[in-house]
C-alpha cells in the first residue's frame, strides 16, 4: 500500500463500517483463506470487493486473485505517523 500505508505501520479497522469505494481496507480472499491484506476498495463486485494495492507494480490483489470479502475499514495509522488514513 505504498506510499498510503509501509510495512510495520500500526493501523486501526473498524468492523461493521461499510466499506465504500476509495476507502482502505482489512481484506480475506477465498483463495488465500489465512492470509490478510490491506488494499483499496474499488468496486463491490458480485463475490465481494474488487480491490487493488496503491502500488500497482508491486501489489497482489483482485487482479490476480478475484473479488475479496471485506472484514473491516481502516480508519487510523497509530504508528509511525498517527493520522486519518485516506
Amino acid at each position: 500500500m505504498v506510499p498510503t500505508l509501509r510495512d510495520q505501520d500500526v493501523v486501526v479497522f473498524r468492523t461493521g463500517d461499510r466499506a465504500a469505494p476509495g476507502d482502505v481496507v482489512l481484506v480475506r480472499w477465498e483463495q488465500r483463506p489465512g492470509q490478510l491484506s490491506v488494499k483499496r476498495a474499488v468496486r463491490r463486485d458480485a463475490g465481494g470487493w474488487h480491490v487493488e494495492g496503491d502500488n500497482g507494480f508491486g501489489s497482489t490483489d483482485s487482479r490476480d486473485l478475484g473479488p475479496a470479502q471485506v472484514l473491516g475499514v481502516v480508519r487510523w495509522r497509530l504508528w509511525p505517523s498517527p493520522g486519518r488514513v485516506r
